[in-house]
């Protein structure tokens, strides 16, 4: 993974987030609170999340359980998707850090 270079890089899970494109930034408008994803960062590395993300969708059954639970509390797919990658970001950091 070209975007973890050196242990030490990122001072914690939000800066490795941001670099890989999946920090939130907050999109409300009016009465609807509501975030999106950083357009920045590395985008091989979001577009590693993204298949990643995608193919949780399709065949890890715990995260068929996690969109079944959001989708009844009115999240929309895209919600649903942007979450999972922050946890999909969220757990390769903690692998990185615990193997340096």
């Amino acid at each position: 993974m070209t975007a973890w270079s050196h242990p030490g890089r990122f001072r914690n899970e939000a800066a490795f987030a941001s670099l890989a494109g999946v920090s939130p930034v907050p999109a409300s408008s009016g009465r609807i609170t509501r975030h999106r994803l950083n357009r920045g960062g590395d985008r091989t590395l979001n577009a590693a999340l993204h298949t990643i993300a995608k193919t949780r969708q399709r065949c890890h059954q715990p995260t068929k359980d996690y969109i079944n639970r959001r989708t009844t509390e009115g999240r929309t797919p895209a919600e649903i998707t942007r979450s999972l990658k922050r946890y999909i970001a969220r757990q390769i950091w903690r692998t990185l850090e615990a193997t340096t």
